[in-house]
């Protein structure tokens, strides 16, 4: 028992491979990895409760955020309101079911499925243990996809858009839809994935004895990407959540340089065909990303200009540089020692800010259902905006493919004992 409570504090940077030795963590504090600052484990006042509570709630917001009317326009005394779950509705008739697609799955099927993954798990309901360890790896797989808040910035953005053209309104659902989202968010953060899979089942017990302060690839062991348990270097398949893996994943940065040449690829038409079209009394205006920028630009909504100039343009450009860049270092091209930080926090920044970009697909996913009347005023997507989403999908995997721990194999080991705790 004494060897099994002695590893059970042990974990390997997910990040940076390092072996550290979690203290004991007071309520509401957290353990950070020494070498890379990445965060190890959380411990959370009522880690049952919150998660619960939180997801509950989120859900119930979910509902009534689909029953009620979201936002209305009225323009030349013409209205038109739309509820949440019309959005889809209205680009499946327009022959865009690609981008309703899209909508569904990120902004309603993969939240709703993940707050439920949270009550079951943290409420211990009596499932087949397969069940649950299917639930918690895609748990954790999907929890990247929930684009909650991204497309409530899509609303905020169209609102402004729309100001010009007529009045606009919010429904009875838009504020349990700002709700929504803040809950989702919450009970993300009050759920540690060491925490629930010690929970489901504790990790298996390595023979071989471990040094704290030394990488696992130089001790012959690995960390399992899902279920975060240290496993011999060998061994393929996790014993605990029966996912397959390598001490380094396999052929990474081929996987991560081909999805980002093909993003490239797609992101000049994306760039330069027509996102969606503006009708008008009978004439059909086209409007590329740069084209949409340059007119609030013009109108003076300079905040919201520049924030879809960021999203949309120069995060896509800089993500594109900063992945290939890492893939330079990774493969042997920059300084061991002084880039591995550097090049660290590059890959965090790109991991953060690449989902945000999809914020001008879901402006358009808005405008589009929202603005039919008629003759008068009608939008609809085109398919430079179906080309630029598949270019922020394609970046986001090329960003997961990566693998950030060959980043430090070739720094120094830093050997410290203790990781360093932080106060949430």
């Amino acid at each position: 028992m004494h060897g099994e409570r002695q590893q059970d504090n042990l974990i390997l940077c997910p990040q940076c491979d390092m072996l550290v030795a979690l203290p004991p963590l007071q309520s509401g504090s957290k353990a950070v990895c020494p070498r890379c600052k990445t965060t190890l484990s959380a411990r959370w006042a009522e880690p049952r409760k919150q998660p619960i509570g939180f997801a509950l709630s989120a859900l119930f917001m979910l509902v009534l955020a689909n029953i009620f009317p979201f936002i209305n326009m009225r323009v030349a005394g013409l209205g038109n309101e739309i509820k949440l779950i019309q959005i889809p509705q209205v680009m499946v008739a327009e022959d865009y079911a690609s981008m309703a697609t899209l909508f569904m799955v990120f902004v309603q099927l993969i939240p709703a499925f993940c707050m439920l993954a949270i009550i079951l798990l943290c409420a211990r309901v009596r499932l087949p243990r397969q069940w649950k360890i299917w639930m918690a790896k895609v748990l954790f797989q999907l929890k990247t996809w929930c684009m909650v808040e991204i497309f409530l910035a899509g609303v905020l953005v169209s609102f402004v858009k729309l100001m010009a053209y007529g009045d606009i309104g919010i429904g009875s659902s838009f504020i349990p839809y700002c709700l929504f989202c803040l809950l989702q968010v919450r009970a993300f953060q009050c759920v540690d994935r060491r925490w629930l899979w010690q929970d489901i089942e504790p990790a298996p017990l390595i023979e071989q004895p471990l040094q704290v302060g030394r990488t696992g690839l130089r001790q012959g062991v690995r960390s399992c990407s899902c279920c975060t348990a240290i496993l011999p270097a060998l061994q393929s398949k996790c014993p605990r959540c029966y996912t397959m893996g390598y001490v380094r994943r396999r052929h990474s940065l081929q996987w991560t340089m081909a999805l980002l040449v093909t993003s490239i690829i797609l992101y000049i038409p994306a760039m330069l065909m027509p996102i969606m079209i503006t009708e008008a009394l009978g004439n059909k205006m086209p409007s590329t990303v740069m084209a949409g920028v340059v007119l609030l630009w013009g109108e003076g909504s300079y905040p919201v200009a520049m924030v879809i100039f960021i999203a949309s343009i120069m995060v896509p450009s800089l993500k594109m540089l900063a992945i290939g860049w890492l893939c330079l270092d990774a493969n042997g091209k920059g300084k061991a020692n002084a880039d591995s930080e550097r090049m660290h926090l590059i890959y965090e920044v790109v991991e953060f800010v690449g989902r945000w970009s999809m914020i001008d697909v879901f402006v358009i996913a808005v405008l589009s259902a929202l603005v039919r009347m008629g003759q008068l005023m009608s939008i609809y997507p085109d398919i430079g905006a179906l080309l630029f989403a598949m270019v922020v999908i394609l970046t986001m995997f090329a960003a997961m493919a990566f693998d950030p721990r060959l980043t430090w194999d070739r720094a120094s080991e830093t050997i410290k004992k203790e990781p360093q705790g932080d106060g949430k």
